[in-house]
């Protein structure tokens, strides 16, 4: 499935988002900070959605989820490298279905379809993080096939680390 297709299956399809779309992309990432206990780190806007994902160059994707049209969830995506396999990545930013949706299959199904896109790109990998105390994720993730990288710790640097790291 591409990012230009749309997935339908009875009351469930799976569509890229559009432009318009911004503001709701908004509303699940402050739902999926809510959940994660992380609202307080949500400075995001609407615009900064729109100039990020629908400028002149693209930084990521996102796949909405709608049931009989209503917006229930949404992935959103971007492409990374892997210098091992020579081969693009595709790393999932985040994945959320809205409590009430949650047990229907639709996060599977939001899954099944980075799944397709990373064949079709003739990606390496697909990759996601997921907080260690998201035991009903990791579970899921797991009975899909995903393997817990232990051995591997995530480094991060914003804020003003940005200018600290970028002045040397």
């Amino acid at each position: 499935m591409s990012t230009s297709e749309t997935f339908s299956r009875e009351n469930f399809s799976i569509r890229p988002a559009e432009r318009k779309d911004c503001p709701l992309i908004l509303e699940f990432v402050r739902e999926l900070a809510e959940y994660e206990h992380l609202s307080d780190q949500v400075t995001a806007k609407a615009a900064d959605f729109e100039r990020h994902l629908f400028g002149s160059t693209p930084a990521a994707e996102v796949l909405i989820g709608e049931e009989h049209g209503v917006p229930v969830g949404f992935a959103l995506f971007f492409t990374n490298f892997s210098t091992f396999l020579a081969k693009p990545g595709i790393y999932l930013e985040d994945l959320f279905v809205r409590p009430a949706y949650r047990g229907r299959g639709y996060g599977k199904a939001l899954l099944t379809a980075i799944g397709k896109i990373a064949m079709e790109r003739g990606c390496g990998r697909v990759e996601w993080s997921v907080l260690d105390w998201n035991q009903p994720a990791i579970d899921f993730y797991q009975s899909l096939g995903a393997r817990m990288l232990k051995d591997w710790i995530i480094n991060r640097v914003d804020g003003d680390g940005i200018e600290r790291l970028a002045k040397g």
